[in-house]
């Protein structure tokens, strides 16, 4: 059995679910496409090709190896894009908390039903239907659990909109010990530029007092400030919007001084080095044209305590 425990970003992994791009199918039409980022490359030709996606997966599963991490892929869908991972569900403690994504994916979920198996049936959690939520949008940081959500009445209208206060209050009560902050993204259906898809395209945690960090992408300034002040200015790298676009925050931690970030992230891998941090640069620049990273395509089952 998985004997699972997540309680933040940053402790050293041990499991981990890496999705898979074989098979991935063809490109998209734009009615398929999920985020404004994947249409906007299927419009202009540039939609990542499946060979070259699964170089880039493959050198992240390198780095994985590299640090002895236990490694689980789903099984394989024909023609089924299972690249992210992270969407499908994730770890709070020792409870994996099953998400509630967009219908044309639930079979992704299937696909790993070879590693829920090794999960103790009362450490499996399904939310209520009304509760939409994407693994994106959470994140364990021991005794907080930061969520990102969309509130506004126009949620139904976002396909971009993925975890809703339904789910912000169910994580809530399955961890009154916690205390579960919410965070307001901005959304759009169009303009990557302005949109945070999950929390993780404008926000992640790093070793542990530091953070990296994009304003615009929290529809309420209070929000990013609260984050500045928690973590410390002096502890916070801002990215800018270009970067943000090239999904700078989504780079992933194997431990609280190792992390793996994309190879050409110049300024932020700049910063993490002068930092203190082992800075694992792998080619992740095609995947990162689905809107998503690094932390996307990964789904941590076991970090140290």
């Amino acid at each position: 059995m998985l004997n699972l425990n997540i309680q933040n970003e940053t402790s050293r992994l041990r499991a981990v679910v890496l999705g898979t791009a074989y098979h991935n199918g063809p490109s998209p039409s734009l009615e398929q496409c999920y985020d404004p980022k994947s249409k906007m490359h299927v419009k202009a030709g540039t939609y990542p090709s499946e060979h070259d996606m699964i170089i880039e997966m493959q050198s992240l599963a390198n780095v994985f190896n590299k640090y002895n991490v236990s490694v689980f892929r789903p099984k394989i869908i024909e023609n089924y894009n299972q690249i992210f991972s992270r969407d499908i569900g994730f770890v709070i403690e020792d409870k994996f908390i099953r998400a509630n994504i967009l219908p044309d994916r639930d079979q992704e979920i299937k696909a790993i039903d070879y590693i829920l198996d090794q999960i103790p049936n009362e450490n499996k959690i399904t939310l209520p239907e009304e509760c939409h939520v994407e693994g994106g949008d959470v994140m364990p940081w021991n005794n907080y659990i930061f969520i990102g959500t969309y509130s506004g009445e126009n949620y139904p209208d976002y396909i971009t909109a993925r975890t809703n206060i339904n789910a912000v209050k169910a994580i809530q009560d399955l961890f009154p010990h916690k205390i579960v902050k919410s965070f307001e993204l901005r959304k759009s259906n169009d303009n990557a530029k302005e949109n945070a898809l999950h929390l993780d395209c404008c926000f992640q945690p790093l070793g542990k007092n530091k953070a990296i960090i994009h304003e615009n992408g929290f529809l309420n300034e209070k929000d990013f400030n609260w984050l500045v002040e928690f973590f410390g200015k002096e502890n916070v790298f801002e990215i800018t919007k270009e970067e943000m676009y090239q999904m700078n925050s989504n780079v992933f931690s194997i431990s609280e001084d190792i992390i793996v970030s994309e190879q050409n992230f110049t300024r932020l891998n700049m910063w993490l080095l002068e930092n203190g941090f082992t800075v694992e640069k792998v080619p992740y620049s095609e995947i990162s044209k689905q809107e998503g990273l690094l932390r996307c395509s990964t789904l941590p089952l076991i970090r140290d305590k």
